[in-house]
């Protein structure tokens, strides 16, 4: 179990410095649309290549970034049911949601992902707006997230097990409402003392 361990935290820190990169990429979107909208509005220059470069970041954010918040835990969940039943029981959600349902999708978007980049790729498929990107590198960045989010799943069950066995301290804890809100608190607190 060492060596999946290993497994895991070797991943964990890939996903984490490519979550943090993340960040970055959000603000040169925020330039690229910025610098966009005022040559546009000011010297009535536009052109399709901004935009959709726009929403190539943005996408590659959101694509890139999903493994991160998984690694982080802060995917969508319904606590309604989740914060009612034991420590163990959460376990096993998690752990079962993550073999049924998260690595199925995944390892499937990747399995279907992959010809698709590459026809893409070996056509040169350029985008049909006139002054648009080449596409395939939009595509590529969906693939390589469902890479990143299918490593990302073992990972987690990696965890998930370990956990279970009484082999690590769970990395996050579940915590209800008013329990997250003090922690939050509690840090704020200890980072205005600094």
């Amino acid at each position: 179990m060492r060596g999946l361990l290993g497994l895991s935290s070797l991943i964990d820190a890939v996903n984490g410095v490519i979550g943090r990169l993340m960040g970055w990429l959000i603000l040169i979107a925020v330039l690229v649309s910025a610098t966009n909208a005022v040559t546009r509005k000011l010297f009535s220059i536009s052109s399709n290549a901004w935009l959709e470069l726009q929403w190539y970041l943005f996408g590659a954010a959101f694509m890139l970034a999903a493994a991160y918040t998984l690694r982080q835990n802060e995917h969508v969940r319904i606590d309604v049911l989740y914060g009612r039943v034991s420590d163990r029981t959460r376990q096993w959600i998690d752990l079962l949601g993550h073999l049924f349902f998260l690595m199925p999708f995944s390892l499937l978007m990747v399995y279907y992902l992959y010809p698709y980049v590459m026809s893409s790729y070996r056509s040169g498929e350029v985008s049909t707006n006139s002054g648009g990107l080449i596409i395939w590198p939009a595509k590529a960045v969906l693939l390589i997230g469902f890479i990143l989010l299918s490593l990302q799943g073992i990972s987690e069950i990696i965890k998930k097990i370990a956990i279970m066995r009484g082999l690590i301290e769970d990395p996050h804890p579940f915590h209800n409402a008013k329990e997250q809100a003090e922690l939050e608190a509690q840090a704020l607190l200890e980072e205005v003392r600094k």
